[in-house]
């Protein structure tokens, strides 16, 4: 028997492929994000910048820089009107803590219940209070000024402070929800064989381990009603009782001219406590959304 041996298939060298240099692929990312970085931010320093131009030059061009260094847009936004500036930040800080107080309240008591414990219709209940996410507030908007105004909350803070304190906010309690989830059972039931009962589990064991969601909450919570407008402009007719965004609006005149740099200025004001909450609350935010509902 005789064997053939096949000719072997010449060895073929194909050229290698140039690598990209890790260095400027780096620069390049950055690069990038800067650009991306300076175009979403330019809106707000140019805002900074133009309140501190005088009122004729705001309006000049699109420059960051003025010669003309005046303070007198501060001075004029802060002391306008019949009351000043100082009474419209009161009343945000005053109707801001007191949501944010009765949303982490009723929010974490409402999670705990959903994601601890057992009864009949949980399972409805939870879907029906994702629902609720899906349904517009302009919806609800006329049935509930008609239901406060028969309980004579106009021109008060109830109406803006009170829902907060009944769990109205479903979007955070889902949060609290997946995030207690991802919370060990065995916790719970070491608990238990100590003598805690629900109360004890929630508040010395629950709610320390659950900062980072918590923290989130109240972020979000400060953001939205910080600068929620249109509830204010419903319920509150008396100046003295208005909020930060109110009074910047008294700022516009449709009929007459607009004092825009008293505007600015009182803008850049009112950005202050929202970064300064986030500064403080950041760590917090951060593990809150990376944590929550990835487990």
């Amino acid at each position: 028997m005789t064997t053939t041996t096949l000719p072997k298939a010449p060895l073929q060298i194909y050229p290698r492929r140039k690598t990209t240099n890790p260095v400027l692929a780096a620069v390049i990312r950055h690069a990038l994000i800067i650009c991306a970085l300076v175009i979403m931010l330019y809106p707000v320093i140019w805002m900074v910048s133009a309140s501190f131009r005088p009122e004729n030059e705001i309006f000049n061009g699109l420059g960051l820089f003025s010669p003309n260094f005046t303070l007198d847009n501060y001075v004029n936004g802060w002391t306008s009107g019949s009351l000043n500036f100082s009474r419209y930040f009161l009343n945000s800080f005053l109707v801001t803590v007191l949501s944010i107080a009765g949303n982490l309240l009723a929010c974490s008591v409402t999670a705990y219940a959903f994601a601890r414990l057992s009864f009949p219709g949980k399972k409805f209940l939870f879907a029906l209070l994702l629902g609720t996410m899906l349904l517009p507030s302009q919806v609800t908007l006329v049935p509930q000024y008609i239901l406060f105004n028969k309980l004579e909350w106009i021109n008060t803070y109830l109406p803006l402070v009170v829902p907060h304190w009944f769990g109205v906010d479903a979007f955070f309690i889902f949060l609290m929800v997946q995030f207690i989830r991802s919370l060990p059972r065995e916790l719970d039931e070491s608990a238990r064989l100590d003598g805690c009962g629900h109360f004890r589990i929630f508040s010395r064991i629950i709610m320390p381990l659950a900062m980072p969601a918590i923290g989130t909450t109240a972020m979000f919570t400060f953001i939205n009603t910080w600068n929620d407008f249109l509830g204010p402009l419903l319920y509150l007719n008396r100046t003295d009782l208005w909020t930060v965004p109110l009074g910047l609006n008294s700022f516009l005149d449709a009929t007459g001219e607009s004092s825009y740099g008293a505007l600015f200025a009182m803008s850049v004001l009112s950005l202050a406590p929202i970064v300064g909450f986030f500064i403080v609350s950041q760590r917090l935010l951060l593990e809150g959304v990376a944590t929550t509902g990835l487990k």
